[in-house]
């Protein structure tokens, strides 16, 4: 019967483990190449980096080349021209809920326009004149007024710029006018909301300036009160 080996002891196995590592480090020439990497990094005659130059730009003014056609003309000034934006002042009104908002019948949209209709042929033909029955989105939510086309290319300016709606009262409010959309957009839901326009209502818009319309406007309720006996 053969006797067991006895168990080496962790201290022994880990010695035995380091030598042999060290054996192999010798054989492959490694502690010689660690011992010489050192040494040329210490060395003071090693090789600094190289530092790259700032460089430097030179301006130079030149002569522009100009064509033979052009070139015994006068050269072209230029300025700054600073263009103001179309703006209005701004007013503080009341959001309008559209959930809250009373619909016109079918009956009582036409009898506002009807209105309106027979007040646009009182007022003067020299000035263009529109007829225009609100609608919700008119008078809540978005305020967006879309004109008639025909309207807005015959009578209107081409560009965007502020056209001023002036009430029965004389008072004025100015609003913005999108030329390629037709339509008027900031200051018209001042406007809406200042006069109570609702669902229904006719407005007449009188050309009476370039950039300025009178306002008359056909209230619906009063196809109700109409109606009384």
């Amino acid at each position: 019967m053969v006797a067991a080996k006895p168990k080496e002891s962790y201290e022994e196995c880990r010695r035995k483990r380091l030598e042999e590592n060290k054996k192999r480090m010798e054989a492959l020439n490694l502690p010689q190449l660690s011992q010489s990497l050192r040494s040329s990094s210490s060395s003071p005659n090693s090789t600094p980096m190289k530092q790259s130059k700032p460089r430097t730009v030179e301006k130079r003014v030149v002569v522009v080349r100009r064509s033979s056609r052009v070139a015994n003309m006068p050269a072209p000034v230029y300025r700054e021209v600073v263009i103001d934006r179309v703006a209005v002042p701004r007013r503080i009104f009341k959001r309008r809920d559209p959930l809250n908002l009373v619909y016109a019948s079918a009956e009582a949209r036409e009898y506002a326009l009807e209105k309106a209709e027979q007040l646009q042929s009182t007022l003067e033909p020299q000035y263009p004149t529109l007829v225009k029955s609100m609608l919700p989105s008119h008078v809540s939510g978005g305020f967006w007024l879309g004109l008639s086309v025909q309207f807005c290319k015959s009578s209107l300016p081409k560009n965007d710029g502020v056209i001023t709606l002036v009430d029965e009262d004389g008072e004025e409010f100015p609003t913005i006018y999108l030329a390629r959309k037709t339509g008027l957009s900031g200051g018209w839901k001042g406007f809406s909301v200042a006069h109570e326009l609702t669902d229904g209502d006719a407005v007449v818009f009188q050309l009476i300036k370039p950039t300025t319309m009178k306002v008359y406007i056909i209230r619906v309720n009063g196809f109700d009160k109409s109606e009384e006996p």
